[in-house]
C-alpha cells in the first residue's frame, strides 16, 4: 500500500459518508425526523446498550415520538448505491453494496456507543 493508494480510499470513505450526511439531513428535515443521538445516562448498563441500538434504527420527530428512521435507511442505503458509480466495477455488486450498508449501520451504532459512555470514562478519568 501507498500513499497515494491511502488518499483514494480516504477520500472514496470521505465522499460517501459525506454524502450520505447530506441525503439523512435533508430527508430527515422533510420528515421531521432529528437524527441526533440523546445519551440515557443514569440507566443500567443493560438498558443503555439496548438505546444505543435502538437509536441506530429510530429518531424522533418534532413532537418527540421515536420512528423508524427512514431518512437514515434512505440515505445510507442511497448514498452506498450511488458511490458506485466511482467505484471499480469489482466492488459494485448487489453484494458488495449491501455489505457496505450493513457497515454504515455498523458504525452508526459504535458512533451512539462512543456518546453514550464516553463522558462517562472521561469523567473517571480525570478523577484519577
Amino acid at each position: 500500500m501507498d500513499w497515494a493508494g491511502f488518499g483514494k480510499r480516504y477520500g472514496l470513505r470521505m465522499s460517501t459518508t459525506g454524502t450520505s450526511n447530506v441525503m439523512e439531513a435533508g430527508l430527515g428535515y422533510l420528515r421531521g425526523e432529528d437524527p441526533r443521538y440523546r445519551r440515557a445516562a443514569g440507566e443500567p448498563f443493560r438498558g443503555r446498550v439496548v438505546h444505543i441500538i435502538k437509536g441506530t434504527f429510530y429518531t424522533t420527530n418534532a413532537d418527540g415520538a421515536e420512528r423508524l428512521a427512514y431518512a437514515r435507511f434512505g440515505a445510507y442505503a442511497g448514498s452506498n448505491f450511488l458511490s458506485n458509480t466511482w467505484r471499480p466495477d469489482s466492488r459494485t455488486g448487489p453484494g458488495n453494496t449491501c455489505v457496505r450498508i450493513g457497515f454504515s449501520f455498523l458504525n452508526k451504532m459504535a458512533s451512539n456507543a462512543f456518546e453514550e459512555f464516553w463522558p462517562d470514562v472521561k469523567r473517571r478519568l480525570r478523577k484519577r
